[in-house]
């Protein structure tokens, strides 16, 4: 019934002439920056690949994915799309499961939070997912978003696929020989190891889980810090994923088929699609989402239905050994199976002020025994340690290839906000070689200078307060220092640091004297606006001294004056002032001579 309700609305017109031109047409409209030639063929500009296309550096090996391209109807169900055969299985083909739609958009939604500047759509990982396993086949999934059964791709033996040896002990794909993409999104196991996120929250990193797998997916897309709104990013954040131009052509129909509209279809309704990448005349394409039979390698006693750990057995705990990773004779050596061990190829000091950029970065190269160099090999450097720094594109893990002289270069360091020590180690992606650990260290922000904004005299009278606050700016080298750690303290004169118990002071939240703040801080542009001051009734000039790490200082004049003395009252015992006296006076007054 699967197979029968899959089968493509226009699978009979496709052999056309006509029905193939229309269909390239409607890729190319689909597809951002696309043309199609005179043959109707497409073409998509600057659809290059990510620097490093080595196939174990892409999510799924280049694994096989499917071809269908989305149908010519609208991407909403039509008023009688609820009727009939063909109405069902345009709406199961168009539509996605209702959990798998859920956890498209929470990933979405986390991305926003995490790394707004990516602008990943939720309809690009719903494109990424019809391609890669026909959204979990079909939405065949538990309440939690984890597949009924386990999906995996082909083994990537070299056989008509990418030749990737085991890398998990075939804890994520149950194969101890080689790799295989496993989960709706079809990741490697060498890719899962630090890409793998928890979506859910149930603490697990299950790559055949839903909410794991398009979260991780949406991390992945958006490590280098592309802008996903731009067609540039875009189309190199999908070949990275899987690098073929056919596979390019075929997310960008299904995203743009998606930004259309879509439905939702309960779980398990969902249409697998036909077409496979890998499908090939007489032959029977391996699809993601069938169980592969048992091969050599895979683990003793394991049921080739049963679904592997979701976790990498750990060293000495018990799990099997790891096979050898010294080549059959039948099979020719790759570059990573000739690799002996690892030196640094010249990394100089790590240190960086918390919040910059590391001017060093990680230099480590690949050796055979006797010292030659080894070219394209995968080396992956991985953050360890108490730490909140990260890679460029704000990973803690980065995947590197060698070069021409056997040299991996690691992505630049950003350092974090957390201050000391901490380890980044280098190790061969595939084959047990010891690592190289590199010490690096984060120091605490700094500033090498501070200056006052402005130049108004700070003066206030005895018992008042200061109207106009203190301002300063700190810099480093010349430019703003942010987020620097500022200590304020009122001190007895430029030559004696004491706290000075008179004059000029500050309030704590209890309205106390308090003449040293520390703990304050620049702001982004190094700015800093101290509280108010206040002072107490000793007039005189005090210094208020700001220091920061780094050991810039700068010392503020603070005049208290005097408070006005007020007039004196009268006192009534003195003699009245003779020109102010109001009585008359005798020499002025007229003679009265008595009557006789």
């Amino acid at each position: 019934m699967a197979a029968h309700i899959g089968r493509r609305l226009r699978k009979g017109a496709a052999t056309t002439a006509v029905a193939a031109a229309a269909v390239a047409a409607l890729s190319a409209s689909q597809a951002p920056g696309a043309t199609v030639d005179d043959q109707g063929g497409q073409s998509v500009g600057d659809a290059t690949s990510a620097p490093d296309a080595a196939a174990d550096d892409s999510a799924t090996g280049n694994s096989p994915y499917y071809t269908d391209l989305p149908p010519l109807n609208s991407p909403a169900p039509s008023p009688s799309a609820g009727s009939g055969e063909a109405g069902d299985r345009s709406a199961a083909e168009a539509g996605i499961p209702a959990t798998v739609l859920d956890a498209y958009k929470k990933a979405e939604a986390a991305l926003r939070e995490k790394k707004p500047g990516c602008n990943l759509p939720w309809q690009l990982l719903a494109a990424i997912g019809k391609v890669e396993s026909g959204q979990a086949r079909g939405g065949r999934v538990t309440a939690d978003g984890t597949t009924v059964a386990p999906i995996y791709g082909p083994q990537l033996d070299g056989n008509g696929f990418a030749l990737i040896r085991d890398t998990d002990n075939g804890a994520y794909d149950g194969n101890r020989m080689y790799d295989q993409a496993v989960g709706p999104m079809q990741f490697i196991p060498s890719t899962w190891s630090w890409a793998g996120r928890d979506g859910n929250g149930d603490g697990r990193k299950d790559p055949n889980n839903i909410y794991d797998a398009a979260l991780a997916a949406g991390h992945y897309l958006c490590r280098f810090d592309w802008d996903l709104s731009q067609p540039r990013d875009l189309r190199k954040a999908i070949l990275s994923y899987n690098n073929s131009t056919d596979y390019l052509n075929t997310v960008l129909s299904w995203l743009e088929y998606y930004r259309k509209g879509t439905h939702e279809i309960p779980d398990g309704t969902g249409a697998l699609p036909d077409g496979r990448s890998d499908a090939r005349p007489g032959a029977t394409p391996s699809a993601p989402g069938a169980t592969p039979p048992a091969r050599p390698g895979t683990r003793p006693g394991k049921p080739s239905g049963s679904r592997p750990s979701p976790s990498p057995t750990a060293p000495g705990t018990g799990g099997p050994s790891t096979p050898p990773t010294t080549p059959s004779p039948s099979t020719p050596p790759t570059p990573t199976d000739t690799v002996h061990h690892l030196e640094d190829a010249g990394t100089g000091t790590l240190t960086a002020m918390a919040g910059h950029t590391f001017a060093e970065r990680i230099s480590t190269r690949a050796e055979t025994q006797a010292g030659k160099a080894v070219a394209k090999v995968r080396i992956r450097f991985t953050i360890v340690g108490d730490t909140d720094s990260t890679f460029a594109g704000g990973e803690s893990v980065a995947t590197v290839t060698t070069d021409a002289s056997g040299v991996a270069v690691a992505p630049p360091l950003q350092a974090g906000e957390r201050t000391g020590a901490f380890a980044v180690q280098a190790a061969v992606v595939g084959r047990s070689v010891k690592g190289i650990p590199y010490k690096v260290t984060v120091t605490q922000r700094a500033a090498d200078a501070l200056t006052r904004v402005g130049e108004k005299e700070l003066t206030c009278v005895a018992g008042g307060e200061f109207a106009e606050p203190v301002a300063v700016e700190a810099t480093y080298g010349g430019e703003a220092a942010g987020k620097v750690a500022v200590t304020a303290k009122l001190v007895t004169s430029a030559d004696d640091p004491a706290e000075n118990d008179k004059g000029p002071y500050f309030e704590d939240a209890d309205g106390k004297a308090v003449r040293t703040l520390t703990g304050l801080r620049t702001d982004a542009d190094g700015r800093l606006t101290l509280p108010k001051l206040y002072a107490d009734d000793t007039p005189g000039t005090f210094l208020l001294r700001l220091t920061t790490a780094g050991g810039a200082t700068l010392d503020v004049e603070l005049t208290v004056e005097p408070a006005a003395t007020p007039s004196p009252d009268p006192d009534p015992s003195a003699d009245p002032d003779p020109s102010t006296d109001p009585s008359p006076d005798p020499s002025t007054e007229p003679s009265q001579t008595p009557a006789a």
